[in-house]
């Protein structure tokens, strides 16, 4: 069975950057981390992007890889350096600590202007760490985009498979 990254969770940021990966993600971290075995650390990447990037994005391990196949695969150009820039440059490699804590970097405290809270958001493959207000006013974006498609539109009909029930 493969895990998926669910759920909002809202997380304590400690003075010097700590923060608790949801025990839900942490198991997900796992399974994409071909080197992790039982009682090891898995780890996980975390691309933060330019500034018009108003989130960090966690992947793991095995799905950044899959990216940078991809971006291997590329012919040189524009696309590929932005895209090189995005996923290689402007990200960072790191294992959860004992406790399944990581420590944010002051670059990435900086970035999202955080204080002492995070919003860890599912997002199926990836998950992403918001700061609460920024995350917030993008899921009040987000609902009233889909509230102007009319009242009974069924979000689930953009999928390329019918869902069953």
């Amino acid at each position: 069975m493969t895990r998926r990254f669910r759920g909002e969770i809202v997380q304590k940021v400690d003075g010097k950057g700590r923060v608790s990966i949801p025990a839900s993600f942490r198991r997900v971290l796992e399974q994409g981390d071909p080197d992790w075995t039982e009682g090891l650390r898995p780890e996980l990447v975390l691309a933060y992007g330019g500034q018009s990037q108003k989130y960090i994005e966690g992947y793991t391990v095995q799905a950044m890889e899959d990216i940078e196949n991809a971006i291997e695969a590329m012919p040189y150009g524009n696309d590929r350096s932005a895209m090189e820039m995005n996923y290689s440059t402007k990200s960072l490699q790191m294992n959860i600590d004992e406790t399944g804590r990581i420590i944010l970097s002051p670059l990435l405290i900086d970035k999202l202007k955080l204080t002492n809270e995070v919003v860890f958001a599912g997002t199926v493959k990836t998950f992403q760490i918001w700061h609460p207000h920024i995350y917030k006013e993008y899921v009040d974006l987000r609902e009233i985009a889909l509230a102007e498609r009319g009242e009974g539109y069924d979000l689930r009909q953009v999928l390329n498979k019918p869902i069953g029930g």
